[in-house]
């Protein structure tokens, strides 16, 4: 895996090549990002499923809990297919607007 720590969030991408060992992996070091937003670079999975997603369901729901952010970058699935649990986007840039607008809700108690 690689991390790269960014101003208002992490980047957390898979070298490896296995999306569902990346969901359990993350899921088993998640206390070392929790407190901060999280975003998973999984853009390199074209073929992703529905299914791959929703490996990361669980994980999103608790980190989100903690009041932190946690973004998916890929554009494997149609955006109307992606559940509404999970944050989606396309792109790397989709994903820091995400947090910036994610974090001024939190600022102003959304």
């Amino acid at each position: 895996m690689i991390s790269t720590e960014y101003h208002n969030h992490i980047l957390l991408i898979d070298e490896r090549d296995d999306i569902e060992k990346f969901a359990t992996f993350i899921t088993g070091i998640w206390e070392q990002f929790e407190g901060k937003n999280v975003v998973l670079d999984l853009s390199k999975y074209k073929q992703a499923t529905l299914p791959h997603m929703l490996a990361f369901l669980m994980l999103s729901n608790k980190h989100r809990a903690t009041k932190q952010s946690f973004v998916i970058i890929n554009d494997a699935l149609p955006a109307d297919d992606n559940p509404e649990e999970l944050m989606i986007v396309p792109t790397s840039q989709e994903a820091q607007d995400v947090i910036e607008m994610e974090e001024m809700e939190r600022d102003l108690g959304f």
